[in-house]
């Protein structure tokens, strides 16, 4: 065992990467504003079939900055944005955030009670949503929103660049939603459209305090109860873009980005992002799960970035167009960037060799409450299967789950994250905070272990984790091993109550197939075998489930909750 410190992760390490970096004591939205005032005849992004350059993109935003102010939106105020990625994402967050405000997402497939709960929670004052989701869903508990004083209502296609037919066409068959647009009383409800249209560029400058005063109320998943809203500051996101744009060497102006990671989510927030601060230009995909649409466009615009999670990424893979993507532009592809999820080992391997990739995964590691903390050099070895290395002014340490004592290089326990990305903690929650931060470290809850050279891999989740006649088996290493089966593309591993055995737990393995495999009595025996094969006596799985899918969160998690909750 060799202690944990430092110098262990910073000897692997890229030859550019500095210990300590300075940064910016400017706000989010002046940086952001700066950094779209660099190119100002280059493409931001597109959507569709339109393109925005960042001299329209801008103009956008100041024209949205100063809606919120003439309409009183000050300094701490809460404006949610209820959007799939679009440029009315972007215009309404860096916007938000030149006002002075704090930008807060929300998952559109969302219930009414959740949303309500979150816009209740954050007290949020303006919202910005799609059109239907206005007309049938919102309007359902604008009465149980005292705090919330505008509505603005936007449809997905104003900036898709449609002609009118084929927008005509689009809503009258459903392939694009619609909503209408009314009044609601003591609300105000105005069109997107209207503010972009009528509104004159009168931005005020607005004192920010960037070690105290908020950026983001970015909610948790929610996976255990109601979701918690993290509170994260200027200089919070500062730090998050000044270390990832110095691990990997990005160059103004440089990056085309293609992600389908959806805005809300703390991780595509980051990609949208940091394609801004970088003055890249961004490939906007409003639906995650068109992986016709998301190889087309990254057929034609050639990115040298894509950002995803590892089951986008397979089913880009298993999607037999993109056996006809162009080497020239796979050639381009500078690197996969994966986070949010595990990517399965032998489901790297499959990924690099089938679209010419090797030593292209660049697996990373961030919470909602520490944006990006831990990645894989992004010019050195990435190792698969491992989430990597701290980044600069990060530190970690991984504690015995029982105790709490520190531990060393090989050993199994939970990390704890300390730097200056990581939230002050939760609003309105002092007892979550609590429980969560210590001294400026906080509990991840993910367990993992770092290697001799400072590489970390997460193992399991700490609530994921089984007991199985006093072993403990981490599920996403069951779930490693069995992904290598030939005939698995998914699997998903819970611990079903054991009523033989208090405080014991059964091994249950929900298995997806590849496409093509039938499901028969071979097939079974053969992936059994594997299992006792590959897997420790306790770790095998007794129960096994065969589905045609797998339950999936909105950006492609394996919904693990969703699958205890059959067996109760």
């Amino acid at each position: 065992m060799v202690e944990i410190t430092p110098d262990l992760w910073m000897k692997s390490w890229d030859s550019h990467v500095k210990n300590k970096l300075e940064y910016s004591i400017d706000s989010l939205g002046v940086l952001y504003r700066t950094a779209m005032t660099k190119f100002p005849d280059k493409p931001a992004c597109w959507m569709i079939n339109r393109e925005i350059t960042y001299k329209e993109l801008l103009e956008n935003v100041e024209k949205f900055t100063t809606f919120l102010q003439q309409k009183g939106v000050k300094k701490g105020d809460v404006v949610t944005i209820c959007l799939p990625n679009c440029p009315q994402y972007l215009i309404a967050h860096l916007g938000t955030l030149l006002a002075g405000a704090v930008s807060s997402g929300l998952n559109p497939l969302l219930s009414e009670n959740e949303i309500a709960y979150q816009l209740n929670d954050s007290k949020c004052k303006v919202i910005l949503t799609m059109d239907v989701i206005y007309e049938k869903r919102l309007k359902k508990i604008l009465n149980d929103l005292p705090d919330l004083e505008i509505v603005i209502a936007t449809n997905i296609s104003e900036y898709m660049g449609l002609s009118r037919i084929a927008l005509f066409f689009g809503k009258l068959i459903g392939k694009i939603p619609k909503g209408k647009v009314d009044g609601w009383p003591g609300k105000k409800v105005v069109k997107f459209l209207d503010i972009m249209k009528e509104t004159s560029i009168d931005v005020k400058e607005v004192p920010i305090d960037v070690g105290q005063d908020l950026a983001l109320l970015q909610y948790t998943g929610g996976t255990t109860g109601f979701p918690k809203g993290a509170e994260l500051t200027h200089s919070n996101f500062i730090a998050m873009h000044t270390q990832f744009t110095h691990w990997c060497d990005f160059k103004d102006g440089k990056e085309i980005v293609l992600s389908a990671f959806p805005a809300f989510h703390i991780g595509g927030l980051i990609v949208v992002t940091q394609a801004i601060w970088v003055a890249g230009s961004q490939i906007l995909i409003p639906n995650p799960r068109d992986t016709d649409h998301f190889i087309k466009e990254m057929t034609t615009k050639s990115p040298t970035i894509l950002g995803n999670v590892p089951t986008l990424y397979g089913m880009v893979m298993n999607n037999s167009k993109s056996k006809e993507i162009p080497k020239e532009v796979l050639d381009n592809v500078t690197v996969y960037i994966s986070a949010a999820a595990p990517f399965p080992a032998e489901m790297i391997r499959d990924f690099e060799r089938h679209m010419q990739a090797e030593n292209k995964v660049m697996e990373l590691y961030g919470m909602t409450e520490t944006t990006t903390n831990i990645s894989n050099p992004f010019f050195g070895r990435k190792k698969v299967g491992k989430i990597g290395l701290p980044l600069p002014d990060t530190q970690i340490k991984i504690i015995d789950i029982d105790t709490g004592e520190a531990l060393g290089t090989g050993e199994a326990g939970e990390i704890l994250i300390k730097g200056p990305s990581v939230t002050r903690g939760y609003i309105n929650n002092p007892e979550a905070t609590e429980m969560a931060i210590e001294d400026g470290w906080i509990h991840t809850g993910d367990i993992g272990i770092m290697d001799e050279d400072g590489y970390v891999q997460i193992v399991d989740r700490l609530k994921d984790m089984l007991i199985v006649g006093g072993y403990k088996v981490f599920s996403v290493h069951v779930e490693d091993v069995l992904t290598k089966h030939p005939d698995i593309e998914l699997v998903a591993i819970v611990g079903i109550y054991d009523p033989d055995r208090p405080g014991n737990e059964i091994v249950k393995a929900f298995v997806k197939l590849k496409e093509g495999v039938e499901l028969n009595y071979e097939v079974k025996e053969s992936i059994q075998f594997y299992a006792i094969e590959n897997l420790s006596k306790y770790e095998k799985p007794k129960i096994w489930e065969y589905r045609e899918e797998l339950p999936l969160t909105v950006i492609g998690k394996v919904l693990k909750r969703a699958l205890r909750e059959k067996q109760e």
